[in-house]
């Protein structure tokens, strides 16, 4: 029989641990359980998420599950949701038992997914990129860009980042928030062109929904790895395709990637890999000097099933969250009833 409370987690409680304990230090903490799931990429039952479009935006179900605990998350992305003062992306998520179905956890994921992203784009990078990676271009300077600046950071050492939005207050908010990190350097640029000259790792993370070309091939060079995140639906892409054919390209879940990412229009002409390949293997692939990597990642429900796996722990611990009766307890559990009475 599961727990008789289950764990919940808002979003001021979240916050407030994240702020106690430093963002970095959980997406450090998260990247094991990430590495652990993916390991075992078989032991899952996997779909893509299921969608509903609209014109604005979309809301989207992420569903996965092994034997032993199931998850899902509910996120939307709605990139004008700014202009009516509300984030373009909202979770929640939960975390169940499989043997009884008792819901373990109940718990917001729209700050967690920030975490989530970053560590997913850090873990990818330390397979993928070359060894030592000191310089980013961090193209797209919204709600994401802090996470990502911090995470690249604090677990893979990058010392310079060069940052660039369409809108220059994102950049000016950006490094506002990051001024005091100690070792990182943060240059707002006048273009994609010019933060992206002469980095070893490119960080795209916009939010327009449409196929834009951000990333064209003169900016991309020798050795450079591509972190490809903000392409995450149909018909929100950011790279273009010939990039795509430059260098090696890797995914999450392929039947999804093929509709969401990056790779969403080259049909069978561009090969794949799924990045659990390289992850079992337990250390970087062996790359050339001049090789160029790719991770096309749209987010996939594995690595919310990861995240809500490590708040669990951490509520289990004492450090946040609080216990609720969101499913009934009974005496005799045939008389629902009997809570009325």
């Amino acid at each position: 029989m599961g727990a008789l409370k289950t764990k919940y987690i808002d979003l001021p409680m979240m916050a407030d641990y994240l702020k106690s304990v430093g963002a970095e230090k959980v997406i450090g903490r998260l990247i094991p359980y990430l590495e652990e799931d993916y390991k075992r990429w078989e032991d899952f039952d996997k779909v893509p998420r299921t969608a509903h479009h609209c014109e604005v935006g979309v809301l989207e179900l992420m569903p996965i599950g092994d034997k032993d605990t199931y998850s899902y998350k509910y996120v939307n992305g709605h990139p004008e949701n700014p202009k009516h003062n509300f984030l373009t992306v909202m979770g929640i998520g939960m975390l169940a038992e499989v043997s009884t179905g008792f819901p373990l956890l109940l718990s917001e994921l729209t700050l967690t997914t920030a975490v989530r992203t970053a560590a997913t784009s850090v873990m990818a990078a330390k397979y993928l990129a070359k060894e030592n990676p000191k310089k980013m271009a961090l193209i797209g300077n919204g709600s994401q860009s802090e996470f990502q600046a911090l995470g690249f950071h604090h677990v893979l050492g990058i010392e310079e980042i060069y940052c660039y939005d369409v809108d220059p207050k994102a950049t000016d908010k950006l490094m506002e928030n990051l001024k005091g990190v100690e070792g990182l350097k943060l240059v707002k640029c006048n273009s994609t062109k010019e933060a992206c000259k002469g980095v070893d790792i490119i960080t795209t993370v916009t939010a327009d929904k449409r196929n834009a070309i951000i990333i064209t091939p003169d900016m991309v060079e020798p050795g450079m790895h591509i972190n490809g995140v903000g392409g995450d639906c149909p018909g929100k892409t950011e790279l273009d395709s010939k990039v795509m054919f430059m260098g090696d390209v890797y995914v999450e879940f392929e039947p999804q990637s093929r509709v969401e990412g990056e790779i969403q229009n080259l049909g069978d002409e561009i090969e794949v890999t799924e990045i659990w390949n390289v992850i079992k293997t337990g250390k970087p692939i062996e790359r050339a000097e001049d090789q160029i990597t790719i991770f096309d990642s749209v987010g996939f429900a594995l690595e919310d099933f990861s995240m809500l796996r490590l708040l669990y722990d951490i509520a289990k611990e004492g450090n946040v969250g609080v216990d609720q009766s969101l499913v009934p307890i009974l005496d005799n559990p045939k008389d629902l009833f009997s809570m009325l009475k």
